[in-house]
Protein backbone atom coordinates (compact mmCIF):
# COMPACT_ATOMS: atom_id res chain seq x y z
CA UNK A 1 0.00 0.00 0.00
CA UNK A 2 1.31 3.77 -0.71
CA UNK A 3 1.44 5.94 1.94
CA UNK A 4 -0.09 9.58 1.17
CA UNK A 5 2.69 11.98 2.27
CA UNK A 6 0.44 14.72 1.65
CA UNK A 7 -2.32 13.61 3.85
CA UNK A 8 -0.01 13.00 6.28
CA UNK A 9 1.66 16.41 6.37
CA UNK A 10 -2.24 17.73 6.60
CA UNK A 11 -3.03 15.58 9.29
CA UNK A 12 0.03 17.03 11.47
CA UNK A 13 -0.70 20.23 11.04
CA UNK A 14 -4.45 20.05 11.95
CA UNK A 15 -3.07 18.39 15.27
CA UNK A 16 -0.84 21.35 15.70
CA UNK A 17 -3.76 23.73 15.26
CA UNK A 18 -5.88 21.94 17.62
CA UNK A 19 -3.00 22.07 20.26
CA UNK A 20 -2.91 25.97 19.46
CA UNK A 21 -6.86 26.13 19.77
CA UNK A 22 -6.74 24.58 23.20
CA UNK A 23 -3.95 26.59 24.23
CA UNK A 24 -6.29 29.88 23.33
CA UNK A 25 -9.49 28.54 25.10
CA UNK A 26 -7.65 28.04 28.06
CA UNK A 27 -6.38 31.47 28.28
CA UNK A 28 -8.10 34.34 29.00
CA UNK A 29 -11.22 35.15 26.94
CA UNK A 30 -11.44 38.65 25.11
CA UNK A 31 -12.25 39.96 21.05
CA UNK A 32 -8.21 39.04 20.52
CA UNK A 33 -8.61 35.65 21.68
CA UNK A 34 -11.78 35.23 19.73
CA UNK A 35 -10.35 36.64 16.85
CA UNK A 36 -7.74 34.43 16.65
CA UNK A 37 -10.07 31.23 17.23
CA UNK A 38 -12.08 32.55 14.00
CA UNK A 39 -8.55 33.31 11.97
CA UNK A 40 -7.00 29.04 12.99
CA UNK A 41 -11.21 27.84 11.80
CA UNK A 42 -10.53 29.50 8.85
CA UNK A 43 -7.03 27.79 8.38
CA UNK A 44 -8.13 24.68 9.63
CA UNK A 45 -10.55 24.97 6.80
CA UNK A 46 -8.67 25.26 3.74
CA UNK A 47 -6.05 22.58 5.17
CA UNK A 48 -9.08 20.00 5.47
CA UNK A 49 -10.89 21.91 1.92
CA UNK A 50 -9.46 20.52 -1.71
CA UNK A 51 -6.86 17.17 -1.97
CA UNK A 52 -6.99 17.39 -5.68
CA UNK A 53 -7.74 19.20 -8.51
CA UNK A 54 -6.10 22.54 -9.81
CA UNK A 55 -4.33 24.87 -7.74
CA UNK A 56 -3.27 28.45 -8.87
CA UNK A 57 -3.36 31.79 -7.89
CA UNK A 58 -6.06 33.86 -7.74
CA UNK A 59 -6.28 37.14 -9.58
CA UNK A 60 -8.25 40.06 -9.68
CA UNK A 61 -9.75 42.17 -12.91
CA UNK A 62 -10.24 45.87 -12.62
CA UNK A 63 -14.06 44.35 -13.95
CA UNK A 64 -14.44 42.44 -10.83
CA UNK A 65 -14.01 46.07 -8.92
CA UNK A 66 -16.26 47.82 -11.48
CA UNK A 67 -19.02 45.45 -10.97
CA UNK A 68 -18.65 45.88 -6.89
CA UNK A 69 -19.67 49.09 -7.32
CA UNK A 70 -21.74 49.36 -10.48
CA UNK A 71 -24.45 47.18 -12.33
CA UNK A 72 -23.87 46.57 -15.92
CA UNK A 73 -27.04 47.80 -18.71
CA UNK A 74 -26.96 47.61 -22.08
CA UNK A 75 -27.64 50.17 -23.94
CA UNK A 76 -28.78 50.07 -27.72
CA UNK A 77 -26.72 51.92 -30.62
CA UNK A 78 -30.12 52.56 -32.93
CA UNK A 79 -27.69 53.48 -35.97
CA UNK A 80 -26.51 50.38 -35.78
CA UNK A 81 -29.62 48.01 -36.37
CA UNK A 82 -30.21 45.77 -39.03
CA UNK A 83 -33.30 43.79 -40.22
CA UNK A 84 -32.98 41.54 -42.77
CA UNK A 85 -36.07 39.26 -41.49
CA UNK A 86 -35.42 35.95 -40.13
CA UNK A 87 -33.99 35.49 -36.64
CA UNK A 88 -33.18 38.55 -34.03
CA UNK A 89 -29.37 38.29 -33.18
CA UNK A 90 -27.41 39.88 -30.75
CA UNK A 91 -23.74 41.79 -30.56
CA UNK A 92 -22.64 42.95 -27.37
CA UNK A 93 -19.99 45.48 -27.15
CA UNK A 94 -17.78 45.60 -23.68
CA UNK A 95 -16.38 43.32 -20.82
CA UNK A 96 -17.46 39.83 -21.84
CA UNK A 97 -17.64 39.16 -17.98
CA UNK A 98 -20.31 41.93 -17.96
CA UNK A 99 -21.93 40.87 -20.49
CA UNK A 100 -21.97 37.22 -19.18
CA UNK A 101 -23.65 38.81 -15.46
CA UNK A 102 -26.50 39.89 -18.19
CA UNK A 103 -26.90 37.33 -20.33
CA UNK A 104 -27.00 34.82 -16.64
CA UNK A 105 -30.36 36.72 -16.16
CA UNK A 106 -31.91 36.32 -19.56
CA UNK A 107 -30.62 32.74 -21.01
CA UNK A 108 -29.86 31.03 -17.35
CA UNK A 109 -30.75 27.34 -18.81
CA UNK A 110 -31.04 28.16 -22.35
CA UNK A 111 -28.16 28.26 -24.60
CA UNK A 112 -27.69 24.95 -26.92
CA UNK A 113 -23.73 26.11 -28.03
CA UNK A 114 -21.19 27.87 -26.44
CA UNK A 115 -18.11 27.94 -28.92
CA UNK A 116 -15.45 29.94 -27.22
CA UNK A 117 -12.27 30.90 -29.04
CA UNK A 118 -9.98 33.03 -25.87
CA UNK A 119 -6.85 34.09 -26.25
CA UNK A 120 -4.32 31.85 -26.34
CA UNK A 121 -1.64 33.07 -23.72
CA UNK A 122 1.18 32.42 -26.00
CA UNK A 123 3.51 34.57 -24.10
CA UNK A 124 3.71 36.64 -27.43
CA UNK A 125 1.78 39.84 -26.07
CA UNK A 126 -0.89 39.28 -28.04
CA UNK A 127 -3.27 39.16 -24.72
CA UNK A 128 -4.15 41.48 -22.04
CA UNK A 129 -4.84 41.15 -18.40
CA UNK A 130 -6.29 44.83 -16.27
CA UNK A 131 -5.04 46.49 -19.95
CA UNK A 132 -1.38 44.98 -19.75
CA UNK A 133 0.17 42.84 -22.09
CA UNK A 134 0.83 39.23 -20.54
CA UNK A 135 3.73 38.28 -22.07
CA UNK A 136 6.56 35.13 -21.09
CA UNK A 137 8.33 36.38 -18.51
CA UNK A 138 5.25 37.02 -16.43
CA UNK A 139 5.41 34.44 -13.80
CA UNK A 140 1.40 34.73 -13.06
CA UNK A 141 0.61 34.33 -16.97
CA UNK A 142 -0.52 30.65 -16.31
CA UNK A 143 -2.49 31.63 -13.32
CA UNK A 144 -3.95 35.05 -14.35
CA UNK A 145 -5.28 33.30 -17.73
CA UNK A 146 -6.97 30.43 -15.53
CA UNK A 147 -8.44 33.37 -13.36
CA UNK A 148 -10.15 34.92 -16.13
CA UNK A 149 -11.42 32.10 -17.32
CA UNK A 150 -12.49 30.59 -14.37
CA UNK A 151 -14.69 33.45 -13.75
CA UNK A 152 -16.54 33.01 -17.25
CA UNK A 153 -16.78 29.72 -17.21
CA UNK A 154 -18.67 29.39 -14.19
CA UNK A 155 -21.36 31.50 -15.47
CA UNK A 156 -21.13 29.51 -18.84
CA UNK A 157 -21.84 26.55 -17.23
CA UNK A 158 -25.47 28.17 -15.54
CA UNK A 159 -26.17 29.55 -19.36
CA UNK A 160 -26.20 25.84 -21.03
CA UNK A 161 -29.54 23.63 -21.26
CA UNK A 162 -29.27 20.07 -20.05
CA UNK A 163 -27.67 18.89 -23.47
CA UNK A 164 -25.84 21.58 -24.02
CA UNK A 165 -22.61 21.56 -25.08
CA UNK A 166 -19.57 23.89 -25.06
CA UNK A 167 -17.02 23.90 -27.32
CA UNK A 168 -13.56 25.87 -26.00
CA UNK A 169 -10.54 26.18 -28.94
CA UNK A 170 -7.37 26.66 -27.42
CA UNK A 171 -3.73 25.49 -28.76
CA UNK A 172 -0.95 23.70 -26.60
CA UNK A 173 0.21 26.77 -24.28
CA UNK A 174 -3.20 26.17 -21.98
CA UNK A 175 -4.74 22.73 -23.64
CA UNK A 176 -3.36 21.05 -20.63
CA UNK A 177 -4.79 23.58 -17.45
CA UNK A 178 -7.70 24.18 -19.54
CA UNK A 179 -8.54 20.72 -19.27
CA UNK A 180 -8.25 20.52 -15.54
CA UNK A 181 -9.61 24.21 -15.21
CA UNK A 182 -13.22 22.71 -17.01
CA UNK A 183 -13.68 18.84 -15.41
CA UNK A 184 -13.40 21.27 -12.26
CA UNK A 185 -16.46 23.71 -12.84
CA UNK A 186 -18.51 21.17 -15.26
CA UNK A 187 -17.76 18.12 -13.23
CA UNK A 188 -18.47 13.94 -13.27
CA UNK A 189 -21.51 14.53 -15.64
CA UNK A 190 -19.28 15.41 -18.15
CA UNK A 191 -17.92 14.13 -21.49
CA UNK A 192 -14.49 15.76 -22.33
CA UNK A 193 -12.90 15.44 -26.08
CA UNK A 194 -10.27 16.94 -27.01
CA UNK A 195 -10.06 17.03 -30.58
CA UNK A 196 -6.99 18.01 -32.76
CA UNK A 197 -7.62 20.22 -35.72
CA UNK A 198 -5.37 20.33 -38.29
CA UNK A 199 -5.36 24.52 -38.96
CA UNK A 200 -2.12 25.72 -41.08
CA UNK A 201 -1.05 22.16 -43.35
CA UNK A 202 1.51 24.23 -44.04
CA UNK A 203 2.82 24.56 -40.35
CA UNK A 204 4.06 27.19 -38.32
CA UNK A 205 8.10 26.83 -38.03
CA UNK A 206 8.82 26.83 -34.26
CA UNK A 207 12.92 25.96 -32.74
CA UNK A 208 11.98 21.59 -32.66
CA UNK A 209 8.80 21.66 -34.84
CA UNK A 210 6.72 22.90 -37.04
CA UNK A 211 3.38 23.46 -35.51
CA UNK A 212 0.40 22.29 -37.50
CA UNK A 213 -2.82 22.04 -35.41
CA UNK A 214 -4.62 23.46 -32.66
CA UNK A 215 -7.58 21.65 -30.01
CA UNK A 216 -10.87 22.33 -29.75
CA UNK A 217 -12.30 20.81 -26.54
CA UNK A 218 -15.67 19.55 -26.39
CA UNK A 219 -17.46 19.51 -23.06
CA UNK A 220 -20.63 17.39 -23.61
CA UNK A 221 -23.26 16.02 -21.32
CA UNK A 222 -23.07 12.27 -20.22
CA UNK A 223 -25.77 10.05 -21.72
CA UNK A 224 -28.21 10.91 -24.99
CA UNK A 225 -26.24 11.11 -27.89
CA UNK A 226 -25.73 14.50 -29.05
CA UNK A 227 -22.73 15.11 -31.68
CA UNK A 228 -24.99 14.04 -35.03
CA UNK A 229 -23.33 12.83 -37.90
CA UNK A 230 -20.15 14.16 -39.96
CA UNK A 231 -20.95 16.07 -43.55
CA UNK A 232 -18.68 13.79 -46.05
CA UNK A 233 -17.74 15.39 -49.15
CA UNK A 234 -19.07 14.05 -52.88
CA UNK A 235 -16.30 12.24 -53.43
CA UNK A 236 -16.43 9.92 -50.30
CA UNK A 237 -19.61 9.24 -50.28
CA UNK A 238 -20.56 5.53 -50.94
CA UNK A 239 -23.19 4.88 -53.13
CA UNK A 240 -24.59 1.47 -53.49
CA UNK A 241 -28.08 0.49 -55.02
CA UNK A 242 -31.57 0.64 -52.79
CA UNK A 243 -31.93 -2.57 -54.06
CA UNK A 244 -31.15 -5.61 -51.97
CA UNK A 245 -30.22 -8.63 -54.27
CA UNK A 246 -29.77 -10.73 -51.62
CA UNK A 247 -32.35 -13.68 -52.56
CA UNK A 248 -35.39 -13.97 -54.87
CA UNK A 249 -39.26 -13.46 -54.31
CA UNK A 250 -38.72 -11.04 -51.28
CA UNK A 251 -42.27 -10.71 -51.39
CA UNK A 252 -43.18 -13.09 -49.31
CA UNK A 253 -40.88 -12.36 -46.78
CA UNK A 254 -40.48 -8.47 -47.00
CA UNK A 255 -43.59 -7.70 -48.60
CA UNK A 256 -43.17 -3.87 -46.97
CA UNK A 257 -40.12 -3.66 -49.30
CA UNK A 258 -41.47 -3.79 -52.08
CA UNK A 259 -43.36 -1.07 -53.90
CA UNK A 260 -42.78 1.87 -56.67
CA UNK A 261 -40.24 4.76 -56.03
CA UNK A 262 -41.56 7.63 -58.70
CA UNK A 263 -39.21 9.96 -60.61
CA UNK A 264 -39.05 12.55 -62.87
CA UNK A 265 -36.01 11.18 -64.03
CA UNK A 266 -34.25 13.16 -62.31
CA UNK A 267 -35.63 13.60 -58.68
CA UNK A 268 -37.58 11.69 -56.44
CA UNK A 269 -41.36 12.58 -56.43
CA UNK A 270 -42.67 9.97 -54.10
CA UNK A 271 -43.21 6.72 -53.21
CA UNK A 272 -46.64 4.13 -53.96
CA UNK A 273 -48.47 1.90 -52.36
CA UNK A 274 -46.92 -1.57 -51.43
CA UNK A 275 -47.98 -4.17 -53.42
CA UNK A 276 -48.94 -7.17 -51.86
CA UNK A 277 -50.77 -9.01 -54.69
CA UNK A 278 -48.24 -11.81 -55.57
CA UNK A 279 -50.24 -12.15 -58.78
CA UNK A 280 -49.47 -8.56 -59.61
CA UNK A 281 -46.02 -8.32 -61.59
CA UNK A 282 -45.19 -5.11 -62.57
CA UNK A 283 -41.76 -4.32 -64.99
CA UNK A 284 -38.39 -2.65 -62.82
CA UNK A 285 -39.57 0.50 -64.38
CA UNK A 286 -43.50 1.84 -65.40
CA UNK A 287 -44.19 5.27 -67.08
CA UNK A 288 -47.34 6.82 -66.06
CA UNK A 289 -48.63 10.35 -67.25
CA UNK A 290 -44.73 10.94 -67.88
CA UNK A 291 -43.26 9.55 -64.48
CA UNK A 292 -40.97 6.83 -64.06
CA UNK A 293 -42.39 3.74 -61.44
CA UNK A 294 -39.43 1.94 -59.94
CA UNK A 295 -39.40 -1.49 -58.66
CA UNK A 296 -36.92 -3.23 -56.63
CA UNK A 297 -36.37 -5.20 -59.82
CA UNK A 298 -32.53 -6.35 -61.31
CA UNK A 299 -31.73 -6.46 -64.80
CA UNK A 300 -32.41 -9.95 -65.08
CA UNK A 301 -36.37 -9.43 -64.17
CA UNK A 302 -35.82 -11.15 -60.69
CA UNK A 303 -38.14 -9.38 -58.06
CA UNK A 304 -36.28 -7.84 -55.13
CA UNK A 305 -36.57 -5.79 -52.01
CA UNK A 306 -35.48 -1.91 -51.06
CA UNK A 307 -33.27 -2.08 -48.22
CA UNK A 308 -35.79 0.50 -46.76
CA UNK A 309 -39.62 -0.60 -45.42
CA UNK A 310 -42.04 2.50 -47.55
CA UNK A 311 -42.65 3.58 -44.21
CA UNK A 312 -39.34 4.35 -43.83
CA UNK A 313 -37.66 5.12 -46.65
CA UNK A 314 -39.36 8.86 -46.87
CA UNK A 315 -37.49 9.91 -43.65
CA UNK A 316 -33.79 8.91 -45.99
CA UNK A 317 -35.44 10.95 -48.83
CA UNK A 318 -32.49 13.46 -48.90
CA UNK A 319 -30.42 10.23 -49.37
CA UNK A 320 -31.16 9.00 -52.67
CA UNK A 321 -30.36 9.77 -55.92
CA UNK A 322 -31.52 8.33 -59.82
CA UNK A 323 -28.84 6.97 -62.28
CA UNK A 324 -29.64 6.05 -65.64
CA UNK A 325 -28.32 2.83 -66.96
CA UNK A 326 -29.30 2.13 -70.55
CA UNK A 327 -32.40 2.02 -70.78
CA UNK A 328 -33.50 1.84 -67.10
CA UNK A 329 -33.18 3.88 -64.16
CA UNK A 330 -31.55 2.65 -60.90
CA UNK A 331 -32.11 4.15 -57.62
CA UNK A 332 -29.10 4.59 -55.44
CA UNK A 333 -28.57 5.48 -51.79
CA UNK A 334 -25.81 7.15 -50.48
CA UNK A 335 -24.16 7.23 -47.05
CA UNK A 336 -22.92 11.03 -46.39
CA UNK A 337 -22.47 11.00 -42.85
CA UNK A 338 -20.21 9.45 -40.96
CA UNK A 339 -18.75 9.37 -36.96
CA UNK A 340 -16.69 12.55 -36.04
CA UNK A 341 -13.18 11.79 -35.50
CA UNK A 342 -10.64 13.41 -32.94
CA UNK A 343 -8.61 14.74 -35.53
CA UNK A 344 -9.41 16.27 -38.13
CA UNK A 345 -7.47 16.82 -41.19
CA UNK A 346 -8.72 19.24 -44.49
CA UNK A 347 -7.31 21.77 -46.42
CA UNK A 348 -10.35 24.08 -45.80
CA UNK A 349 -9.52 24.18 -42.23
CA UNK A 350 -6.34 26.33 -42.85
CA UNK A 351 -6.74 29.60 -41.02
CA UNK A 352 -4.85 31.70 -43.65
CA UNK A 353 -7.03 30.39 -46.53
CA UNK A 354 -10.77 30.20 -45.19
CA UNK A 355 -10.32 32.70 -42.04
CA UNK A 356 -8.06 35.83 -43.40
CA UNK A 357 -9.07 35.81 -47.41
CA UNK A 358 -12.86 35.29 -46.14
CA UNK A 359 -12.77 38.88 -43.78
CA UNK A 360 -10.68 40.22 -46.08
CA UNK A 361 -12.87 39.86 -49.17
CA UNK A 362 -16.12 40.95 -46.92
CA UNK A 363 -13.35 43.95 -45.34
CA UNK A 364 -10.58 44.90 -47.54
CA UNK A 365 -7.26 44.79 -45.44
CA UNK A 366 -9.10 44.24 -42.20
CA UNK A 367 -6.55 44.51 -39.02
CA UNK A 368 -7.63 41.60 -37.36
CA UNK A 369 -4.92 38.85 -37.03
CA UNK A 370 -5.18 34.90 -36.56
CA UNK A 371 -9.39 34.88 -37.55
CA UNK A 372 -11.05 31.32 -37.49
CA UNK A 373 -11.48 29.05 -40.60
CA UNK A 374 -15.34 29.95 -41.43
CA UNK A 375 -15.61 26.29 -41.79
CA UNK A 376 -13.89 25.08 -38.69
CA UNK A 377 -16.64 27.01 -36.86
CA UNK A 378 -19.09 25.59 -38.83
CA UNK A 379 -18.19 21.75 -38.71
CA UNK A 380 -18.02 22.67 -34.89
CA UNK A 381 -21.36 24.02 -34.95
CA UNK A 382 -22.44 21.30 -37.77
CA UNK A 383 -21.43 18.21 -34.94
CA UNK A 384 -23.57 19.42 -32.38
CA UNK A 385 -26.76 21.39 -33.34
CA UNK A 386 -27.28 20.34 -37.12
CA UNK A 387 -30.51 18.87 -35.93
CA UNK A 388 -31.54 21.58 -33.43
CA UNK A 389 -32.50 24.21 -36.20
CA UNK A 390 -33.74 26.63 -33.34
CA UNK A 391 -30.92 26.35 -31.33
CA UNK A 392 -29.18 29.25 -29.28
CA UNK A 393 -25.79 29.84 -29.90
CA UNK A 394 -23.75 31.80 -27.27
CA UNK A 395 -19.62 33.42 -28.43
CA UNK A 396 -18.63 35.16 -25.45
CA UNK A 397 -14.91 35.62 -27.43
CA UNK A 398 -16.38 36.79 -30.48
CA UNK A 399 -13.53 38.12 -32.31
CA UNK A 400 -14.28 38.83 -36.00
CA UNK A 401 -17.22 37.35 -35.55
CA UNK A 402 -16.54 33.97 -36.93
CA UNK A 403 -19.22 31.66 -35.03
CA UNK A 404 -22.20 34.74 -36.16
CA UNK A 405 -21.39 33.72 -39.81
CA UNK A 406 -20.95 30.54 -39.27
CA UNK A 407 -24.28 30.21 -37.92
CA UNK A 408 -26.15 32.38 -40.35
CA UNK A 409 -24.68 29.83 -43.05
CA UNK A 410 -25.79 26.90 -41.08
CA UNK A 411 -29.35 28.39 -41.00
CA UNK A 412 -28.83 29.35 -44.50
CA UNK A 413 -28.40 25.95 -45.85
CA UNK A 414 -30.84 24.18 -43.94
CA UNK A 415 -33.74 26.80 -43.48
CA UNK A 416 -32.92 26.83 -39.98
CA UNK A 417 -33.82 29.13 -37.23
CA UNK A 418 -31.03 29.19 -34.99
CA UNK A 419 -30.10 32.77 -33.05
CA UNK A 420 -26.43 34.10 -32.13
CA UNK A 421 -25.19 36.16 -29.15
CA UNK A 422 -21.90 37.71 -29.77
CA UNK A 423 -19.75 39.44 -27.16
CA UNK A 424 -16.32 41.31 -27.36
CA UNK A 425 -14.71 44.04 -26.08
CA UNK A 426 -14.43 47.08 -28.43
CA UNK A 427 -10.54 47.25 -28.26
CA UNK A 428 -8.97 48.84 -31.60
CA UNK A 429 -12.39 49.44 -32.60
CA UNK A 430 -12.61 45.55 -33.12
CA UNK A 431 -16.46 45.43 -32.34
CA UNK A 432 -17.57 47.87 -34.20
CA UNK A 433 -15.15 47.67 -37.05
CA UNK A 434 -14.39 44.63 -37.76
CA UNK A 435 -17.44 42.04 -35.61
CA UNK A 436 -20.23 44.51 -36.60
CA UNK A 437 -18.66 45.05 -40.40
CA UNK A 438 -18.37 41.60 -41.00
CA UNK A 439 -21.78 40.40 -39.74
CA UNK A 440 -23.56 43.03 -42.09
CA UNK A 441 -21.31 42.78 -45.09
CA UNK A 442 -22.36 38.82 -44.96
CA UNK A 443 -25.79 39.16 -44.62
CA UNK A 444 -26.19 41.88 -47.46
CA UNK A 445 -23.83 40.05 -49.36
CA UNK A 446 -25.21 36.06 -49.35
CA UNK A 447 -28.63 37.75 -48.47
CA UNK A 448 -28.47 35.70 -45.17
CA UNK A 449 -32.45 36.29 -43.61
CA UNK A 450 -30.91 38.17 -40.53
CA UNK A 451 -31.28 40.81 -38.13
CA UNK A 452 -28.91 42.21 -35.85
CA UNK A 453 -29.18 44.22 -32.69
CA UNK A 454 -25.94 46.52 -31.29
CA UNK A 455 -26.02 46.38 -27.43
CA UNK A 456 -23.22 48.31 -25.82
CA UNK A 457 -22.66 47.58 -21.90
CA UNK A 458 -22.57 50.59 -19.56
CA UNK A 459 -22.76 50.60 -15.92
CA UNK A 460 -25.08 52.19 -13.02
CA UNK A 461 -23.15 53.01 -10.43
CA UNK A 462 -24.76 51.41 -6.85
CA UNK A 463 -21.92 52.14 -4.72
CA UNK A 464 -22.95 53.82 -1.12
CA UNK A 465 -26.34 53.75 -2.68
CA UNK A 466 -30.28 52.17 -1.34
CA UNK A 467 -32.03 50.30 -4.08
CA UNK A 468 -34.48 52.65 -4.46
CA UNK A 469 -32.01 55.62 -5.22
CA UNK A 470 -30.82 53.74 -8.97
CA UNK A 471 -33.96 51.42 -9.43
CA UNK A 472 -35.43 53.87 -11.32
CA UNK A 473 -32.12 54.18 -13.28
CA UNK A 474 -32.22 50.43 -14.10
CA UNK A 475 -35.48 50.54 -14.85
CA UNK A 476 -34.77 52.43 -18.05
CA UNK A 477 -32.79 49.40 -19.36
CA UNK A 478 -35.10 46.34 -18.89
CA UNK A 479 -36.37 46.97 -22.58
CA UNK A 480 -32.81 45.66 -23.70
CA UNK A 481 -33.36 42.96 -21.44
CA UNK A 482 -36.49 41.48 -22.32
CA UNK A 483 -35.38 41.96 -26.39
CA UNK A 484 -31.93 40.00 -25.44
CA UNK A 485 -34.45 37.34 -23.80
CA UNK A 486 -36.90 37.37 -26.67
CA UNK A 487 -35.78 37.82 -29.63
CA UNK A 488 -37.42 40.54 -30.38
CA UNK A 489 -37.15 44.50 -31.05
CA UNK A 490 -39.13 46.52 -29.77
CA UNK A 491 -38.27 50.47 -32.28
CA UNK A 492 -40.46 51.09 -34.46
CA UNK A 493 -42.84 48.13 -34.17
CA UNK A 494 -46.37 48.68 -33.93
CA UNK A 495 -46.43 44.68 -33.06
CA UNK A 496 -45.46 44.32 -30.02
CA UNK A 497 -45.23 46.58 -26.95
CA UNK A 498 -43.43 47.34 -23.64
CA UNK A 499 -45.30 48.91 -20.62
CA UNK A 500 -43.12 49.43 -17.59
CA UNK A 501 -45.19 51.78 -15.33
CA UNK A 502 -49.03 52.63 -14.52
CA UNK A 503 -49.02 55.80 -16.59
CA UNK A 504 -47.52 54.25 -19.96
CA UNK A 505 -50.24 51.33 -18.95
CA UNK A 506 -53.37 54.16 -18.99
CA UNK A 507 -51.98 55.89 -22.11
CA UNK A 508 -51.59 52.84 -23.86
CA UNK A 509 -54.88 51.18 -23.13
CA UNK A 510 -56.51 54.30 -24.48
CA UNK A 511 -55.08 54.27 -27.49
CA UNK A 512 -54.27 50.36 -28.25
CA UNK A 513 -52.55 50.24 -32.36
CA UNK A 514 -55.08 47.75 -34.09
CA UNK A 515 -51.53 45.65 -35.04
CA UNK A 516 -50.63 45.42 -31.52
CA UNK A 517 -50.88 41.70 -30.59
CA UNK A 518 -48.32 41.32 -27.82
CA UNK A 519 -47.51 43.44 -24.91
CA UNK A 520 -44.31 43.04 -22.44
CA UNK A 521 -45.96 43.70 -19.18
CA UNK A 522 -43.38 45.06 -15.80
CA UNK A 523 -43.95 42.56 -12.97
CA UNK A 524 -45.27 45.38 -10.65
CA UNK A 525 -47.81 47.19 -13.28
CA UNK A 526 -51.32 45.79 -12.59
CA UNK A 527 -53.79 46.08 -15.46
CA UNK A 528 -57.35 47.14 -13.98
CA UNK A 529 -60.66 44.86 -15.00
CA UNK A 530 -61.26 47.20 -17.64
CA UNK A 531 -57.63 47.53 -19.39
CA UNK A 532 -57.90 43.39 -18.74
CA UNK A 533 -61.35 43.05 -20.64
CA UNK A 534 -60.08 46.21 -23.47
CA UNK A 535 -57.34 43.65 -24.04
CA UNK A 536 -59.17 40.28 -23.83
CA UNK A 537 -61.47 42.40 -26.51
CA UNK A 538 -58.38 43.25 -28.94
CA UNK A 539 -56.42 39.87 -28.66
CA UNK A 540 -53.67 40.72 -27.12
CA UNK A 541 -51.28 38.24 -25.22
CA UNK A 542 -49.39 39.92 -21.61
CA UNK A 543 -46.09 38.30 -21.12
CA UNK A 544 -45.17 39.38 -18.11
CA UNK A 545 -41.61 40.56 -18.03
CA UNK A 546 -39.70 38.88 -14.93
CA UNK A 547 -38.44 40.64 -11.79
CA UNK A 548 -35.02 38.91 -11.85
CA UNK A 549 -33.74 41.16 -14.09
CA UNK A 550 -32.57 43.23 -11.42
CA UNK A 551 -35.20 43.28 -7.98
CA UNK A 552 -32.30 41.03 -6.44
CA UNK A 553 -30.43 43.75 -6.02
CA UNK A 554 -33.18 45.05 -3.57
CA UNK A 555 -32.03 43.70 -0.62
Amino acid sequence: MSTNVSKEKREKLVEKIKAIKTYIATAEQDENTAQLLTYIAEIEKDIKGKKYGLVFEEHRESIDETLENNIPVLVEDESLFIDNGGQMNFLIEGDNLSSLKMIEKTHKGKIDLIYIDPPYNTGAKNWKYNNDYVDSNDLYRHSKWLSMMNERLIIAKKLLTEKGVLICAIDENEAATLKLLLEEIFGVGYEYVCVTIVHNPRGIQGKNFSYTNEFAYFVIPKGDKIIGGRKIPESEIDWRNLRDNGGESLRTDARNCFYPIITDGENIIGFGDVVFDDSIHPRQCEIKDGLYYIYPIDIKGIERKWRYARQSVDKIKQLLRIKKVKDRYEIELGKPYGTYRTVWIDAKYDANEYGKKIINSLIPDCPFDFPKSLWNVYDCLYAVISENKKANILDFFAGSGTTGHAVMELNAEDGGERKFILCTNNENNICREVTYERIKRVIYKEDYKASLKYFKVDFVPISDKLYYEYADELLKHVKELVELENAINFNSNDKIAIILTEEELDGFANAIPETCKTVYLGHDVLPSETQEKIFKKNGITINVIPDYYYRDLEA
